[in-house]
């Protein structure tokens, strides 16, 4: 098997879009930069009332139409309130490892578009003044954001224009090493968006048609789980393009692409799966098959969302999900092989 992936293309994107902000509900920016790439590729692309995008790749056929997905939007954080002595409260979005965030700097972005710098903390950031700042359990109760301005109070804060409701974009400290190993906050899922960019960069420069008509869903609120409550009705399957799990009893690494059997919405297709492994194994593609409990995807929100649709859920291996991720190149190429052998 020859597959001739553009690995600098990947890298260069996966950086960019690793460094964009877009937490979710915060998507509108990225969206268009990934509207922009794809249109240089002469595809359609339209966006759905609530921001998720849909690039369409005629096939040959169109008896079905086959059904691609990967979230854009990532976990983050938004101002809860402002405390009397000039320092912010923040609720999360979706679900970052709280303790991971302390001391990891940020942004704060109000509703008139004025970006300041700031800093997570625990409430005892100290050694020489607190007896507890070791040891005080890092989460919402006992963390909070310094802000790089002059303040001392709450009335100084709103002078600045920050108030509740206001997001917090996390530092993703995005590195890619010689070694091939890009490491990241974000890798879920920005990593498959890269390989989904890598997928449409191949067929595009060879001139690759697809077998059916692939509609590729670019969801917006995965992270809170319902990205793709909605995805186009003509889709008849649909793989969901998401990290793959690494850790106790899992056999999934950062070199493989994973095929999920089952998450926490149950299993996913038997025939679909099945015909991914032996895709897989045919053609000496490192995989892993798994099972995770705690874990949802695209796939499964399509469905609770009413889809009749047949699913399954691909992607490559990420260590430390929802923390300070890793991953490495050779298992997005790997997932890029594995989506264009199911498609051509």
């Amino acid at each position: 098997m020859n597959i001739s992936i553009n690995k600098q293309y990947i890298l260069d994107t996966a950086k960019e879009i690793l460094t964009f902000d877009s937490p979710t509900g915060f998507c509108f920016d990225i969206i268009k930069l990934i509207e922009d790439k794809v249109r240089q590729f002469g595809y359609d692309f339209e966006t759905t009332n609530k921001g998720c995008g849909i690039i369409t790749v005629p096939g040959g056929s169109n008896e079905k139409v086959i059904g691609l997905s990967a979230h854009v939007d990532t976990l983050g954080a938004m101002v809860r309130s402002i405390t009397s002595n000039g320092t912010l409260k923040f609720t999360l979005l979706g679900g970052p490892i709280v303790p991971t965030l302390d001391s990891e700097y940020c942004k704060i972005r109000t509703r008139d578009g004025k970006i300041y710098t700031g800093t997570f903390l625990s409430t005892s950031p100290s050694v020489h003044v607190y007896d507890d700042a070791a040891s005080k359990k890092r989460d919402l109760d006992n963390m909070e954001v310094r802000i790089d301005e002059v303040v001392s109070n709450k009335e100084e804060v709103e002078a600045l224009g920050i108030c509740p409701g206001d997001f917090i974009f996390i530092d993703p400290k995005t590195t890619i090493t010689e070694s091939g190993f890009i490491k990241s906050r974000f890798i879920d899922d920005k990593g498959s968006v890269s390989a989904l960019m890598g997928l449409l960069e191949l067929i595009s420069r060879e001139n690759i048609i697809p077998k059916y008509t692939t509609k590729i869903f670019i969801s917006t609120y995965e992270e809170v789980g319902h990205g793709s409550s909605y995805i186009p009705q003509d889709i008849t399957e649909m793989i969901a393009v998401d990290m793959g799990c690494i850790g106790s009893d899992l056999s999934c690494t950062e070199y493989d692409v994973s095929i999920c059997a089952k998450d926490s919405t149950g299993p996913y297709d038997y025939n679909m799966v099945t015909k991914l492994v032996n895709l897989a194994k045919d053609n000496n593609i490192s995989y892993a098959v798994d099972i995770y409990p705690r874990y949802g995807s695209d796939v499964g929100a399509a469905l609770k969302g009413g889809n009749d649709i047949r699913g399954a859920l691909i992607g490559p291996g990420v260590h430390a999900s929802h923390g300070m991720e890793r991953t490495h190149y050779s298992a997005i190429e790997n997932t890029i092989k594995l989506l264009y052998l199911y498609l051509v």
